[in-house]
């Protein structure tokens, strides 16, 4: 299958790299789309064999999976041709799925998917089990670095200044939809969990600026007729974009690894 790729930050370079390196049997890396020229010369340049270069309709046309990994912004503008199209999109802007729910309902007329990996949060495959029965409760908690969450909107907004603090602060708690709408870039980990399990408005989400820490970690609490259970994970950051976790893409690369394998491994 032809693999395209929009947007060329540390995952989407991550993942064209395995690509070319055939390191994902059954797909073959044939697009890729930047905002900058210069930036996929420089992409392509890095390839043992480049590609050509789309917009994001030119993409829809000439592969059969688009991976997005693209600022929250531009995420309509890549999913839309792709699901008209009736491909399928793989998608890392979880959290803007909760925005435009319509694009569930686009697939399904078109005959498109929408795919999201596991990103840089586990227990995915038990949450989706103690969905199949009665979920009680899921709550998480966020903590980040103090510059990985520097210049969101919402603080700005807010005229919230976390420069100088010495103590974990909590910066937002509520329902992952509200969050959502105030951290685009910053709650795709609890989007998916929400997604997995309880939805966006039940399931909760504390996210905190820490000091004490150097990674993005994540924790989540689950309760069930089935199990009950927690869960948690500091992820290490990417060579590339130390705001960006190595884990994640990497759960792409298992994710199409996956699609085609003879034995699969959990849900």
């Amino acid at each position: 299958m032809k693999v395209g790729i929009a947007g060329t930050g540390a995952i989407g370079l991550s993942v064209a790299r395995a690509l070319d390196a055939g390191d994902i049997p059954g797909f073959q890396l044939a697009a890729i789309s930047a905002r900058r020229a210069e930036r996929a010369a420089e992409v392509n340049g890095a390839l043992a064999t480049p590609v050509s270069v789309h917009d994001f309709a030119g993409l829809a046309e000439h592969c059969d999976v688009i991976i997005e990994c693209l600022p929250p912004q531009l995420f309509p503008e890549i999913a839309r041709p792709v699901l008209l199209a009736g491909k399928t999109l793989i998608v890392l802007s979880a959290s803007q799925l909760l925005q435009h729910g319509e694009l569930v309902d686009l697939a399904e007329e078109h005959g498109g998917k929408i795919i999201v990996p596991s990103g840089a949060m586990l227990g995915l495959d038990a949450l989706k089990a103690a969905a199949v029965g009665t979920i009680t409760s899921v709550s998480m908690t966020t903590r980040k670095p103090v510059a990985g969450l520097q210049g969101a909107p919402y603080l700005v907004k807010n005229g919230i200044e976390l420069s100088g603090i010495t103590e974990p602060v909590c910066i937002m708690s509520g329902s992952v939809s509200e969050i959502a709408r105030e951290f685009p870039a910053n709650v795709n980990v609890a989007a998916a969990i929400s997604l997995a399990g309880l939805g966006p408005d039940r399931t909760t989400l504390e996210i905190w600026a820490d000091p004490g820490v150097t990674r993005n970690v994540h924790s989540v609490q689950v309760a069930s007729d089935s199990s009950d259970f927690t869960m948690s994970i500091e992820g290490r950051p990417s060579d590339e974009n130390p705001a960006t976790g190595r884990i994640t893409a990497q759960s792409v690369i298992a994710l199409l690894r996956q699609m085609t394998a003879t034995l699969r491994i959990g849900t």
